[in-house]
């Protein structure tokens, strides 16, 4: 992916330091204040000090943290909020009305889909999954006059499939529908979706953007102004917002995404090719390895392939979930993006929700997000807890 940009832009890095950030007028200090604050005293009835009037519509700590976001993704507009399916809500009633068609994901994560079909389906707009990798596919499901949204995940979760942002922005377009990128496996820093077409670039900030396992929060950034003050109106009417605490905590987190994200790509490469030579893998799943299907495409629209590693375990289903509680510097938990190495079993946690449906994931699969731990103990302890898995202990 190329990295050039305008002259006379900060790099990124420099620009999730730095981009709504400005050193304090008052006492100059370089972290942004947590303003703690419900309401603000005004100037008169109507009077708004630089548009502050109740920190559900808006709070200084919260729009130092949308202004580094929309930096960061190369959009205008940002959003913050309480979670990421808080942030996925918000969209959707906002681009969507009743009686509205999406097209999601066949793999999509088992959060998005248990809103989209046990929340929104109630609200009567319904969603297709379809495999996006397949461009006649996607069209084929696309609903003229009825389909409104066009809804991408890449790398995908858990299966790390690749779906082509251009091509499939392009679509989208030709039939009027918004085309919205769940960011959040790639970060701001790995993947740009506005750059290559994408009308919304979404992420549960709790994940790479927060980076530490200490924040819930959810981002939207959009180019287009007409969308944005869609959106906007809806944050403020539903009222999921992140509080100045926890954007606090992601605009901490965005100031170091750069070199984790360097740390997380080397340490899953490393560990992606270890897994592939072992004999208790049935296969290993990255895009950063020659084979798999979407290392191309991922090669030209990713800066690196990221944190993200899924393998089959070659003695099934059991064997899969022995492993989970067998290793030591791997933790067995629940979400993903943070400085620690986390493994889980998605047939069992995250994606329980989706079984039975045509978005189950296999029984076999482990999930890891590989952290920035030495990447020897990382590989230690996987080959430790494999030969058990092998053993059948």
């Amino acid at each position: 992916m190329t990295t050039d940009r305008p002259a006379g832009t900060p790099g990124f890095a420099t620009r999730a330091i730095h981009a709504g950030q400005e050193p304090d007028p008052t006492t100059g200090a370089v972290v942004p204040p947590i303003y703690a604050t419900s309401t603000y005293a005004q100037d008169g009835v109507g009077g708004l000090r630089n548009g502050y009037e109740y920190s559900r519509s808006a709070n200084p700590t919260r729009t130092a943290l949308e202004e580094c976001l929309a930096a960061l993704e190369g959009g205008r507009h940002g959003f913050a909020f309480a979670s990421g399916l808080a942030a996925e809500d918000t969209l959707i009633r906002s681009v969507c009305r009743p009686g509205d068609h999406l097209v999601i994901p066949h793999d999509a994560y088992g959060g998005t889909f248990r809103l989209f079909d046990k929340v929104h389906s109630q609200w009567g707009v319904t969603a297709t999954p379809v495999d996006l990798t397949d461009l006649a596919a996607v069209e084929r499901a696309i609903q003229p006059g009825r389909t409104r949204l066009l809804w991408i995940e890449t790398p995908t979760n858990p299966l790390l499939a690749i779906a082509d942002i251009a091509a499939l922005a392009g679509l989208a377009r030709r039939h009027g529908a918004v085309t919205a990128v769940d960011n959040t496996f790639a970060s701001p820093y790995l993947q740009q979706p506005l750059a290559l077409g994408a009308d919304v670039a979404l992420h549960s900030t709790t994940k790479y953007c927060g980076g530490h396992s200490d924040v819930v929060g959810g981002a939207i950034v959009v180019d287009d102004d007409v969308l944005a003050d869609k959106v906007r109106f809806h944050q403020n009417a539903m009222g999921a917002v992140a509080g100045p605490f926890d954007a606090w905590l992601v605009l901490r987190g965005l100031k170091t995404l750069a070199v984790r994200m360097e740390q997380h790509s080397d340490n899953a490469q490393a560990v992606a090719e270890f897994l592939t030579g072992h004999p208790a893998v049935a296969e290993t799943i990255y895009p950063g390895l020659p084979d798999h299907p979407g290392h191309e495409l991922a090669a030209r629209q990713m800066r690196r392939f990221g944190g993200m590693v899924s393998f089959r375990v070659a003695a099934g289903e059991q064997a899969a979930v022995d492993l989970c509680a067998r290793t030591t510097v791997f933790t067995l938990g629940e979400s993903l993006g943070g400085v620690e190495s986390l493994i889980e079993h998605p047939g069992r946690m995250t994606h329980a929700s989706v079984a039975g449906t045509a978005l189950e994931v296999p029984a076999d699969l482990v999930r890891l997000s590989v952290g920035i731990e030495d990447v020897n103990d990382l590989l230690e302890d996987l080959d430790q807890a494999l030969r058990e898995a092998g053993s059948g202990r």
